[in-house]
């Protein structure tokens, strides 16, 4: 049975205006990255943004969450617990965590959410964490829409959330080593280098080329707007737009296709409705295919199919516009059906298969005169991936978020009252003494002109009710000064009257069950409070090669990666199988190639081992299909 609940819109905010602005197109709440600590390392913000940041969403019930969610030392423990504090003070609606050592630090009373980097892929795990007490849960990319909906149901008072949008991590979150083993800096740790972006070359056991020179573990961008009501009835409760290092135009478009799709489900299915204040009315047509993209796919929400990669660029396509007609000079025509403008970005994949692009200096009708003339032939498809008028329109203001008020006018015997109600229900009355006289003329038309002028503040006027015992004079100053008034107490009181949410420490202080009684290295317990925390919880035992001695040995000599047993695969005969995988991934190039024995039921023309290749760095992969997952070694 799907019970009513309300459901949220969740945005990312590099900085303090990304978060504002996100908050005006739409969003129901807003995480942003704390001042340390956080996964995406160059998106750290300070206390005081973080606060001002609080300050306007909470006026439109809008809940802001701060990202610190990397693993932490021993000796970062303490800071992390001082850094909670002061978000917690700054107003931060709860914290997303990865490392399990913050729970047994001494917090503040904020609530805690297990991001996607604790690996939350099973009901087991996630019911653990719920009973563990965790606030919200941040679901897997790579499950299915039936895996979420048998999650919820196995955990029916868990708060799940999930991404619908952005870029996709090719691996599972948080069981990533790649970037730490070929780069030395570590994606649990908040540097990921993004080693699947590069471009790689396929061979097989004998040296033999499968695949030269493409992006074979980069995917396209996640975009589920189609599946938005069918996830609310799996179980999701909280929609997650991923982009904490996009700019603000990124975060305003996607933000606000989002609010209009998710408003339209309202509209129609009253089971579900939003859980902020307000409504927000945008300057443009919201598109996705406008901003970065590398191509959309709803990944495996659908089960397991082809369209996910991007193998031939990583870097964003944009929209088709396109192709290319007649070449002539320093000239093209274009055939198409949407005009191109100056300025626009234009992006093909030349003779050689790379992305090639080139700035339109002016376009006269399909005709295009780029700023310098590619080596481009008739019948390239062209894609814009800048939008000069778009990007124009979105550097401007481009939406207003306002919330519903009726204003009441009257009067007393010494003077006149203005009273102001808001679509919560939270009022304020203004009351002036004032000398009241008859008025000459009526009065009617300019007290309406002069309450109304809400424009810079959160509220729109719905409705205005005159009712004055006579027709006396009120001076336009006189009712400017007490709109503006009763502005100002409005917005203190929605604040004094937002319902913040809290997390009683004994919530922590429980013994569930966790669902193993060991733990191997991708459980990144890398504190002695996260091991502490694991025993209590019914853990035994540990896998002694964990990323804690992975970093501890690059940070002292990068080079002694080779020399781990621990993720690097050898064949001395005995330990034909040792060595830990790099990477765990539900794409599979095997599957890619269209030679999976489950799916395709064919074998590859190819001897296995496959290895990846990308200058000096030579992966191996694996293939379990039992559990249908890609694994990627050191070779």
């Amino acid at each position: 049975m799907i019970l009513a609940r309300p459901i949220e819109l969740l945005a990312p905010a590099k900085d303090l205006n990304c978060g504002m602005e996100a908050v005006r197109h739409g969003a129901d709440a807003v995480y942003i990255g704390a001042p340390k600590f956080g996964a995406r390392k160059a998106a750290g913000n300070s206390i005081d943004d973080i606060r001002a940041l609080c300050d306007f969403a909470h006026i439109y019930n809008v809940r802001v969450r701060v990202a610190l969610n990397t693993i932490l030392s021993d000796d970062e423990l303490p800071e992390a617990e001082r850094l909670i504090r002061c978000l917690y003070d700054a107003g931060a609606d709860a914290v997303i965590i990865q490392d399990m050592g913050i729970l047994r630090l001494d917090l503040p009373p904020v609530p805690l959410h297990a991001s996607t980097q604790t690996d939350n892929c099973t009901p087991e795990k996630v019911r653990f964490l719920h009973d563990a007490g965790f606030a919200q849960i941040i679901l897997a990319r790579e499950l299915s829409l039936d895996e979420m909906a048998t999650i919820a149901e196995y955990t029916p008072d868990a708060t799940l959330e999930a991404f619908i949008h952005g870029a996709l991590c090719v691996s599972y979150s948080g069981r990533c080593y790649l970037s730490e083993a070929l780069n030395g800096r570590s994606a649990n740790r908040g540097e990921c280098a993004q080693c699947c972006r590069l471009p790689y070359s396929l061979v097989d056991a004998d040296e033999k080329s499968i695949v030269e020179n493409k992006h074979l573990l980069s995917l396209k961008d996640l975009n589920r707007a189609d599946d938005l009501e069918a996830m609310m009835q799996a179980g999701i409760s909280s929609f997650k737009i991923e982009g904490r290092l996009k700019d603000v135009s990124y975060v305003k478009n996607i933000t606000a296709y989002y609010r209009k799709r998710l408003d339209g489900i309202f509209a129609k299915n009253p089971l579900f409705y939003r859980s902020s204040a307000g409504h927000s009315s945008f300057t443009f047509e919201p598109q996705p295919e406008k901003s970065f993209n590398r191509s959309f796919t709803s990944y495996f929400l659908h089960g397991r199919n082809a369209e996910i990669t991007s193998f031939d660029t990583p870097k964003s396509i944009g929209e088709y516009i396109g192709v290319a007609k007649e070449v002539k000079g320093n000239s093209f025509t274009i055939a198409g059906f949407k005009p191109v403008h100056n300025g626009d970005g234009l992006v093909y994949f030349n003779m050689k298969g790379i992305l090639d692009g080139m700035r339109v200096n002016r376009a006269e009708a399909n005709r295009i005169f780029p700023h310098k003339m590619p080596d481009i032939k008739p019948k390239m498809q062209l894609y814009r991936n800048y939008d000069q008028v778009f990007e124009t329109i979105l550097e401007r203001p481009s939406a207003e978020r306002k919330i519903d008020a009726t204003v009441e006018w009257g009067d007393y015997p010494d003077g006149f009252v203005l009273t102001m109600t808001d679509e919560s229900d939270a009022r304020v009355t203004i009351v002036r003494p004032f000398d009241k006289e008859t008025a000459r003329k009526p009065q009617n038309e300019n007290i309406r002109t002069q309450l109304g002028k809400l424009g810079n503040t959160p509220f729109e006027a719905k409705e205005i009710l005159i009712s004055t015992s006579e027709n006396f004079f009120v001076p336009s100053s006189l009712l400017n000064e007490m709109r503006r008034d009763a502005v100002d107490k409005l917005i203190s009181v929605r604040r004094m009257r937002y319902s913040r949410r809290y997390a009683k420490k004994s919530v922590y202080d429980n013994k569930a069950e966790y669902p193993a009684k060991s733990l191997d290295y991708t459980a990144n317990v890398f504190n002695r409070n996260a091991e502490e925390f694991y025993r209590l919880h019914g853990v035994e035992t540990f896998e002694k090669d964990r990323e804690t001695s992975v970093i501890a040995s690059l940070r002292s000599n990068p080079l002694t990666i080779n020399d781990l047993d621990c993720f690097v695969p050898r064949n001395d005969g005995n330990r034909s199988n040792s060595g830990k995988a790099l990477m765990y991934t539900k794409h599979c190039i095997r599957y890619s190639m269209g030679w999976c024995p489950v799916h395709h039921k064919t074998k590859s023309p190819y001897k296995e081992p496959f290895f990846l290749i990308h200058n000096n760095n030579r992966l191996r992969l694996s293939f379990d299909c039992n559990k249908c997952l890609m694994l990627v070694y050191n070779s």
